[in-house]
């Protein structure tokens, strides 16, 4: 299976993952073949997450009527039984508070985080899953496992390791040089 400016060649017209990637801006288009590499493998990498990221949004919003960040703030406190602080929130999912309180209090209403205060600090409001929203989360995150295997199943394992392995160098570079 090959890609070809961010589209899967051996997909039908009918295929969501196809449907999906018309929808992207192929970011890749815009440099020639003279471009730095650099440059080139930032827009393949931004490419490839914005087509993933399109088509986890479809199949939540179809599947699941919902949202990725619903999803993903769902994910941070499934990993944290005992809740965890607005701010904390916010920073783990890198948006501002307001955004995590709109997507908190949709989720609370359908019943699916409580919010608790500390009872040493009342301005400081917990979050955590509620029973419902841990069996909704459990089945949503089962699904998305099984859409982004499928993703990547284009490539074998051992690419996918090489890959992992290589981002994970090209992260910890980026995070020694950048250190300020």
């Amino acid at each position: 299976m090959h890609f070809h400016l961010g589209r899967r060649s051996d997909v039908s017209k009918s295929n969501p993952i196809r449907q999906s990637a018309e929808n992207v801006v192929d970011l890749e288009m815009s440099t020639g073949a003279d471009s730095h590499m650099g440059l080139r493998l930032w827009l393949r990498m931004l490419t490839t997450t914005n087509l993933v990221q399109a088509e986890l949004r479809k199949r939540l919003r179809t599947e699941f009527d919902t949202t990725l960040p619903r999803f993903d703030l769902m994910a941070q406190l499934e990993r944290h039984p005992e809740g965890l602080k607005m701010t904390e929130l916010s920073r783990r999912m890198m948006v501002t508070g307001g955004n995590v309180t709109g997507i908190t209090d949709q989720l609370e209403k359908e019943g699916l985080v409580a919010r608790d205060t500390d009872p040493n600090d009342r301005r400081s409001i917990s979050v955590c899953l509620t029973p419902a929203g841990r069996s909704a989360f459990d089945r949503m995150a089962v699904a998305h496992e099984q859409w982004v295997v499928e993703m990547f199943g284009g490539l074998s394992l051992d690419e996918k390791m090489h890959a992992h392995q290589d981002l994970g160098k090209l992260k910890q570079h980026l995070l020694d040089s950048l250190k300020g």
